[in-house]
């Protein structure tokens, strides 16, 4: 079969190697001058800087996707354990270290947190029990037909805690404000608010805590270039700086992709890597929609986006790990500030990777290679990034300076800031969303767009913005699961 993907994130990467490998002719569009879509990078002046996820959970995904190309992940990448997983720093100055071993976090807490010691363990085992109820019931399913329900144990449906948001559970369970943030940060995974997104995005510490933390030796971009390798051994051709513009159909069927310079690319499948919002609304015409979807897809609400700082410094501070979180003082007042005002917060939460901790080579010798990502509510008309950007960086080094990180301003060599604005100009994703669409409702996390249309006849949509999610592992599986549907329809 004739297969045109649209992207080369890594959505549309995955879909192009399990398409390959099954013998049928695959041609990946890409925009940019480079594939990875979110999953990119960044060298300069001696430094590297992975500019979108920069933490792998189940790797186990990923081990199926290459034993299904009959190669071995080794071959590919190296994936290591972190440990700590992620330092956790709190406005009153303690600090939390999260480690793969549970007994180790425990005797923290005992110092820290006594009183919620109990709570811990009885949250893990909560969550543990939220990712059995939704692991064949979600995850793992494409969830487009009846032939999909039918497998699936229904009473997991009314286990899963969607009934209260995931901030009321987590405090109902715990007393200290350590564990409170601890556990309310992980919703930020999915671009949600934990004080909106239901309790079943508890399952998400589980995912971290219970399965652990890993980091591809060389960045997470030699995923990128691993699948690329991977996709062109297979046959895949990767046609660079095309854009597309539309999506073209004969009587609701596919019939190929039109690109900006106005040439037509013949397809019987169409796989959009592209934000499902973007697919639908800009790349098809509107006799292909009826007026109820287009209204659907207008109404999606993005995750929140990210405001970047990739800050190339001459020295190395001790107190930074691989992963790194400043907690805000006001938890609550930052995610009003993001979802309900779409303002920047006054008082952000700071994450830092800090990836040449583990690998030196990110950095020149005594160097340090800074990610600074804090969460950015996605593009509207409260907030202009053109007068904007440059006051908030200087609020955010001010802001780490105060938190530990002295005379950073002075030992910066190299700086690049990236707004919501850059996210959707290089990746056209909805309003510069980094996360896809959010999960800030009860059932938000269940009706995502599927990953076939039942508008248009050939057309299967694969990346964050669709079932089952955002993050490597759910990018991943909803290419396995358009797959999956392309073997089943087609």
């Amino acid at each position: 079969m004739d297969i045109k993907i649209i992207g080369a994130g890594l959505g549309g990467l995955t879909a192009a190697c399990l398409l390959a490998k099954e013998g049928h002719q695959v041609t990946i569009l890409e925009k940019n001058e480079q594939a990875g879509g979110k999953i990119n990078e960044v060298r300069a002046d001696g430094f590297r800087f992975d500019t979108g996820p920069s933490l792998l959970t189940m790797p186990f995904i990923l081990e199926k996707l290459f034993e299904r190309c009959d190669v071995e992940i080794n071959d590919f990448l190296d994936i290591e354990p972190i440990d700590p997983i992620c330092r956790y720093f709190y406005p009153d100055g303690s600090q939390f270290d999260c480690y793969q071993e549970k007994e180790v976090n425990i005797a923290q807490l005992q110092e820290y947190a006594p009183e919620d010691v109990e709570a811990f363990i009885e949250f893990n085992e909560y969550a543990a029990k939220l990712y059995e109820h939704t692991k064949d019931a979600f995850l793992f399913n494409p969830l487009y037909g009846l032939s999909d329900l039918s497998s699936l144990n229904l009473t997991d449906f009314f286990k899963i805690d969607a009934f209260q948001t995931v901030s009321e559970r987590i405090d109902q369970m715990f007393e200290t404000e350590l564990l409170r943030k601890f556990f309310k940060r992980f919703t930020t995974y999915n671009g949600s608010s934990p004080y909106q997104a239901p309790a079943t995005l508890n399952v998400i510490p589980h995912v971290e805590l219970a399965m652990g933390g890993f980091y591809i030796d060389g960045g997470i971009y030699a995923l990128v270039e691993a699948l690329t390798e991977l996709a062109e051994k297979l046959g895949v051709h990767i046609q660079y700086k095309t854009e597309i513009s539309a999506i073209e159909t004969t009587n609701g069927a596919i019939s190929g992709i039109r690109d900006s310079s106005g040439t037509h690319h013949s397809a019987e499948v169409v796989v959009s890597n592209a934000d499902a919002a973007e697919t639908y609304l800009n790349f098809l015409d509107e006799k292909d929609l009826s007026l109820l979807k287009q209204k659907k897809m207008d109404r999606l609400e993005p995750s929140c986006s990210g405001f970047v700082l990739l800050l190339g410094i001459d020295k190395t501070y001790n107190a930074l790990e691989h992963h790194n979180i400043f907690f805000s003082e006001n938890y609550r007042h930052e995610f009003q500030q993001i979802f309900e005002e779409k303002v920047m917060p006054d008082d952000p939460t700071i994450y830092i990777a800090n990836t040449s901790h583990s690998n030196p080579g990110d950095a020149p010798e005594g160097g340090s290679n800074l990610f600074v990502l804090v969460n950015a509510p996605y593009l509207s008309d409260e907030l202009d990034w053109e007068t904007e950007t440059e006051s908030y960086k200087r609020k955010i080094i001010r802001t780490l300076q105060e938190r530990g990180l002295t005379y950073l301003e002075d030992h910066i060599v190299y700086s690049q800031t990236i707004t919501p604005k850059d996210f959707y100009q290089r990746y056209r994703s909805n309003k510069g969303s980094i996360y896809g669409t959010s999960s800030n409702s009860k059932f938000a996390a269940f009706m995502r767009p599927r990953n076939k249309s039942r508008s248009v006849k050939g057309l299967y949509l694969v990346g964050g913005s669709t079932h089952p999610g955002g993050g490597i592992p759910l990018v991943t599986l909803s290419a396995f699961h358009a797959v999956e549907l392309i073997q089943r329809f087609e």
